[in-house]
């Protein structure tokens, strides 16, 4: 089975995605991985980490001559920042100070100070600082928020291409795009091609398909900044055509609905998953809904709407699949909120960390390689093999049965 973990601090080193249950012999597109990053660390509205990191991927492990082996894939991705945390953030819990010179060990002494000025108390409403911290016994919640950090998304991004890569043979692409940015909101007016959509959101600096509402997005942004306030938003994914059958009805933790919402979920900030129009549908009759069947020699079975958002009973049935995600405004403000300092037990501003106005954009990034992986696994599990040959001659016996039926 397809499987992923990541590893790495937000301040660390660096990040490590580890994906398991690829077959041999997928093109592995390195650059394409790259631009996905670059994807992801852009969109208005960005912190000055951005500026500071600019993500590649490395092959550590798994790739072969440019293609897939059968062995986990491991992908690295340094933090270039790490060279102004390496005293904070060392992993060695005390540096020997037997036999070394007094200059040396003042130095030492300094690199001990700045790790404990650099400790983390006030915990900030909205992360995981408080929660985690009582969890895991700690009282610096560095040590939380060092790993709780969407910082740890640039791997799943890195992990989302390499699944894409197989994706690639079956005709299967995915994009997402802003809807809504604070009170702003930009639906798509009509039903375009995926193509179109595709292009005008990669140009766009906002991933938002209308102009028009992009260029208030923008100023929003602007004026937010100014107050050291943050914006949530919501962002739509969708996917060229599924093949039928991906998923199951037989068992609760089968349904693909239920797997791609999970997924989604993991993903800092995100507070709400829809497929299709599902919050609108709750507001119609049945009559209304429910997408109707219909068969031609020419197609076989159709549809003329996609209100299930390509989904029934937890299974793919042909059509785009179409989700939304809702992301709350960041939790990290430049005008904190109250707090307690868990030391003193005082009441504090919370403490400020380097942050974005909004990272609505990059969320969809995220959301696409969450999305990959998940329909990735589906695939695998339905069409398995263990070469990329194998997969696609069972994916095309299986085509080859449903379009007689």
């Amino acid at each position: 089975m397809l499987n992923f973990k990541t590893a790495g601090e937000s301040h660390g080193k660096g990040l490590v995605a580890i994906i398991d249950g690829l077959p041999a012999g997928v093109e592995v597109d390195i650059e394409y991985i790259n631009d996905k990053l670059a994807r992801r660390q852009g969109g208005y509205g960005r912190g000055g980490r951005m500026k500071i990191e600019k993500d590649r991927a490395e092959v550590f492990s798994g790739v072969r001559s440019g293609k897939t082996i059968g062995s986990p894939v491991a992908l690295l991705i340094h933090n270039r920042d790490w060279v102004n945390w390496q005293e904070v953030m060392a992993a060695e819990s005390k540096v020997a100070e037997d036999g070394v010179k007094d200059n040396e060990l003042s130095i030492i002494k300094d690199e001990r100070l700045k790790r404990v000025e650099k400790r983390v108390t006030r915990p900030r409403p909205g992360h995981a600082d408080l929660a985690a911290a009582l969890k895991y016994n700690t009282d610096d919640i560095r040590n939380i928020l060092e790993r709780a950090s969407a910082r740890e998304t640039a791997a799943r991004v890195a992990m989302g291409g390499l699944t894409d890569c197989l994706l690639r043979y079956f005709a299967i692409d995915i994009v997402s795009h802003v809807i809504q940015l604070g009170s702003i909101s930009a639906p798509l007016e009509r039903e375009i091609s995926f193509a179109e959509l595709k292009e005008r959101v990669y140009d766009s600096p906002l991933h938002c398909y209308d102009k028009e509402k992009e260029k208030e997005m923008m100023e929003y942004i602007d004026k937010v900044r100014q107050a050291g306030d943050t914006l949530g938003g919501i962002v739509e994914i969708r996917t060229t055509s599924l093949p039928v059958g991906l998923g199951s009805h037989t068992q609760w933790d089968r349904r693909l609905d239920g797997r791609i919402a999970q997924a989604l979920m993991s993903i800092p900030a995100i507070k709400g998953v829809e497929i299709g129009p599902a919050f609108e549908n709750t507001t119609l009759p049945g009559s209304k809904v429910h997408d109707e069947i219909f068969y031609s020699d020419e197609t076989g079975y159709f549809r003329k709407s996609n209100r299930a958002g390509g989904l029934e009973g937890g299974t793919s049935n042909g059509q785009p699949l179409i989700v939304r995600i809702a992301m709350k405004p960041i939790p990290t403000l430049y005008k904190p909120l109250q707090s307690v300092d868990m030391e003193t037990k005082e009441p504090f501003k919370a403490s400020i960390e380097r942050s974005d106005v909004t990272a609505v954009p990059a969320a969809g990034v995220v959301a696409e390689a969450m999305l990959s992986f998940v329909l990735a696994q589906a695939l695998l599990e339905k069409f398995g093999g263990d070469s990329i040959e194998d997969i696609i001659a069972n994916y095309q016996a299986y085509l080859d049965r449903i379009n007689k039926m």
